[in-house]
């Protein structure tokens, strides 16, 4: 199938401009607080119609597949629900094991749907399809992760190209990138979390493949109608400032580049001030934490600190700092604080 049949198959309605790796709320280590994760995702979809399922600002990278799956369980039903479009993480670190996810997801998914096939199964769902990166490794040639991803994409299943070298230690390159995306028609979107942007530079004919910023900060300026190269964004701070985040889509559409440019700027000097602190917690990684913090303050407002601070997957809790953190800074961007959505 083409790739552009197959986007029109997923996508009837057009790709969602703002996707969000979720958060996982946990109730206990390894135990998603399944309500909680609803409440979230009533909160964030009347901007967010595309989700990350686990991706590593979900701890993808640190569940186990039973863990991840339990966590599916719970959100498909409420996913649809809200008519929000699903990417699984399948985020290993190596082609055999991604592909082991893979296949297990799918396997699951067909019992779970009462059907035969591959498609129909991610179709009765909503699920686009699935996230890998390249495989890990720091001293890997362009050849070996072209190599590696080849075997991955040989599955006949939607694939999203994800550039995570925070955790993979390496990078495709533009070339590696625009030689897969001409060859192989199931892959349906490229993000990059790098912080360089070279490839969404470089490439010049992405083939419809839609290609999405996953780096934090000035976002203004990097979405297609602010004169950016990204199609769309896939940003953690969805959890916390979806809202913002769309109303800056919006001012670009409506060609009103300085109030985007501002409240760009309010977002970024949260990003700023908190990521730093949350990367330096002795456990989960920055993204996680960051976004844990912030959400805390969005979910339990003026009574945030007065809660014990959000659960990572292995059982720690955020510091009392980086909550204070969030809440400051929110605060002085001008960003409510007070009103919690869990309250409610």
């Amino acid at each position: 199938m083409s790739r552009i049949m197959l986007l029109s198959r997923i996508f009837p309605e057009g790709i969602p401009t703002l996707w969000c790796p979720v958060i996982t709320p946990f109730s206990a280590p390894g135990v998603c607080d399944m309500e909680r994760m609803h409440r979230h995702l009533e909160e964030i979809a009347p901007d967010v119609k595309g989700i990350l399922i686990p991706g590593s600002t979900g701890e993808g990278w640190d569940m186990s597949d039973h863990d991840i799956l339990q966590v599916m369980e719970g959100v498909l039903p409420k996913a649809k629900e809200l008519e929000q479009h699903l990417l699984i993480g399948a985020l290993k670190g190596d082609a055999e094991k991604t592909l082991a996810s893979i296949d297990s997801s799918l396997q699951w998914l067909k019992e779970l749907s009462r059907v035969k096939h591959d498609q129909e199964a991610l179709d009765a769902w909503g699920i686009a399809g699935f996230t890998v990166c390249p495989p890990t490794g720091a001293d890997l040639s362009q050849e070996t992760i072209r190599e590696e991803l080849e075997k991955i994409l040989q599955r006949d299943v939607p694939i999203a190209l994800y550039q995570l070298p925070q955790v993979t230690k390496n990078s495709m390159s533009p070339e590696t990138v625009e030689y897969l995306i001409h060859k192989y028609q199931n892959i349906i979107m490229f993000k990059d979390t790098s912080g360089t942007d070279e490839t969404a530079q470089s490439i010049h004919d992405p083939d419809d493949v839609f290609f999405v910023r996953g780096a934090e900060g000035n976002y203004s300026s990097w979405q297609k109608l602010g004169g950016g190269p990204y199609d769309g964004f896939l940003l953690s701070t969805a959890n916390s400032f979806s809202r913002e985040l769309g109303m800056i889509m919006e001012y670009l559409e409506e060609g009103k580049q300085d109030e985007a440019d501002d409240l760009s700027r309010r977002i970024t000097a949260c990003v700023e001030a908190v990521f730093p602190l949350a990367a330096s917690f002795k456990a989960g990684n920055a993204f996680a934490n960051a976004n844990k913090a912030f959400d805390h303050i969005r979910a339990w407002g003026a009574d945030a600190e007065l809660l014990r601070g959000p659960m990572l997957y292995g059982g720690a809790r955020l510091e009392a700092e980086l909550t204070a953190a969030a809440r400051k800074v929110m605060e002085e961007q001008g960003f409510d604080v007070n009103r919690g959505y869990m309250e409610e």
